[in-house]
């Protein structure tokens, strides 16, 4: 908590640049946590939730220039959008299965990367920027508008991560875990896997498109390439999880502090750092297959954030 705390207080203590590069952290580890709920909870392994970063950035410029909705009003609208789009969507990819599933979902993101590369309105191919006016409506100053930008990205990493924390302590979190575990079991005794695993991928798009209004209302500029980047949005957030600790609620905080470590400590080496970055997934992956965290539970034998049912026998 008071953890929590110091870093809630960082617009008080912190630069322009430490503000920025926690705001990133706080987002990235959000993405990273909705996308652990889908693939180590839900065991649906997309590659394409970028097509929800994308749309929640675009529809973030779209409601303020065209609707006339303030930024952060239009954010929470992208992601009524997002859920109700993601009903379809899933009626689709969920036909298929394991890495049929994962590139379905690749496909709808370039779909969605190709559809908003047509739309003149808002820049075509090569995008456009967030219009003064409405970026001063956020706060007066500048420094105003960072504070503010800090303020909604550890809001929403909060959010993301104490409701998926209470959703899995719930009944519908058992019942996801017992599709993880083994779908048929799970059917047999009841769970309506179609529905756990739509009300899961529905929830993920509109925390997702939320996250992605919140990422382009830093960066104040959007394009396809960028809102429906594979590498930034998706294979990053992947390899977050995985290194952290996939199907486990610490995983993705441990991943996505290695991450950023790697990251301002190699980014200077061009090309070498993404080189470097799969070198050191492939060893972790070999000799942790569960990742850091879940190396560390299992050879101390502790969790703190406990998410499994234990037997207790009585003597």
């Amino acid at each position: 908590m008071l953890v929590v705390l110091f870093l809630v207080a960082a617009p008080w203590w912190a630069g322009r640049a430490e503000l920025r590069l926690l705001g990133e952290i706080y987002l990235y580890l959000s993405l990273a946590c909705l996308w652990n709920l889908m693939a180590g909870y839900a065991g649906m392994v997309s590659v394409g939730q970028q097509a929800y970063v994308g749309f929640g950035g675009y529809m973030l410029f779209a409601l303020t220039m065209f609707v006339g909705l303030p930024p952060i009003a239009a954010i929470g609208v992208s992601a009524v959008l997002a859920a109700a789009l993601a009903v379809p969507i899933a009626s689709l990819i969920f036909r298929l299965n394991g890495a049929y599933f994962a590139i379905g979902t690749w496909v709808i993101a370039e779909v969605f990367r190709l559809t908003f590369a047509q739309v003149n309105a808002l820049g075509g191919g090569s995008g456009t920027s967030l219009p003064v006016s409405i970026v001063k409506s956020l706060a007066s100053s500048r420094s105003g508008r960072e504070s503010l930008s800090y303020f909604l990205a550890i809001g929403a990493m909060i959010l993301v991560f104490v409701s998926i924390y209470f959703f899995l302590r719930s009944k519908r979190g058992l019942a996801l875990t017992a599709i993880r575990d083994n779908e048929t079991a799970a059917s047999g005794l009841g769970v309506n896997i179609w529905r756990t695993k739509l009300e899961v991928y529905v929830v993920t798009a509109a925390l997702t498109a939320a996250i992605g209004g919140l990422i382009f209302l830093q960066k104040l500029r959007i394009s396809p390439d960028a809102a429906f980047s594979v590498n930034d949005w998706t294979a990053f957030v992947i390899f977050i999880v995985v290194i952290g600790g996939i199907g486990t609620l610490e995983g993705p905080i441990i991943g996505t502090i290695l991450f950023f470590l790697l990251r301002e400590t190699l980014a200077d080496y061009g090309s070498a750092y993404l080189m470097i970055l799969g070198l050191v997934a492939i060893l972790v992956m070999i000799k942790a297959p569960r990742g850091v965290w879940g190396w560390i539970a299992q050879k101390y034998d502790i969790e703190l954030l406990p998410m499994r049912y234990r037997v207790q026998l009585d003597k």
